[in-house]
């Protein structure tokens, strides 16, 4: 199986789908990893397989699946039927149960105030995610004590708009950031 860590490392922009429609845009982008934040089990297998063709990488964002559910039967239809490289959550029991089913998983946490910063920490130590995606990933000091306090490869995702928020971001720790803006997937 592939090296994650070199995965992230070799791929510092992400391309996130959230309108199933820029999914074709998101192929034909230089990007190599695509998170997947829109679809459905209708729909699910073909997008992956559309990405394996062309050695792309998808993470799937479960809590934003339609038709799927989020317990051990539906990861169990998601790798036998979908296969993705990888899943996304913010539930720490999802991430618990992917990384048991074999999963390369990303624990997304949403950056709120110091309480969600110090929950998200926990989840993080007690879930041992792949990666961690934080949101929003222009917050940058709190990117760069959540690198610190966890050792977990971070992605800095949401609200990153120019070519600065990205630089900015990449120094403060994260490996790689995540974003729906078309322009920033062909930096």
């Amino acid at each position: 199986m592939m090296d994650y860590k070199n995965l992230l490392h070799s791929n510092p922009i992400i391309a996130a789908v959230n309108d199933i429609n820029k999914f074709e845009l998101a192929l034909a982008s230089p990007c190599k990893i695509i998170f997947l934040l829109t679809g459905s089990i209708l729909n699910l297998s073909d997008y992956v397989k559309q990405a394996d063709r062309l050695e792309k990488k998808v993470f799937i964002h479960l809590d934003l699946m339609d038709g799927i559910t989020k317990d051990s039967t539906g990861l169990k239809f998601v790798q036998e039927y979908i296969n993705p490289f990888g899943i996304i959550s913010t539930r720490s029991s999802l991430i618990k149960r992917a990384n048991e089913a074999g999963f390369y998983t990303i624990q997304r946490i949403f950056l709120l105030d110091s309480i969600s910063v110090e929950k998200g920490i926990h989840d993080i130590k007690s879930t041992k995610p792949h990666a961690v995606e934080v949101v929003p990933g222009v917050i940058n000091k709190v990117t760069s004590e959540v690198c610190h306090i966890t050792n977990t490869p971070i992605i800095a995702g949401g609200l990153i708009k120019e070519k600065k928020e990205v630089i900015d971001s990449l120094k403060a720790g994260a490996v790689c950031i995540s974003t729906s803006r078309e322009e920033i997937w062909y930096m």
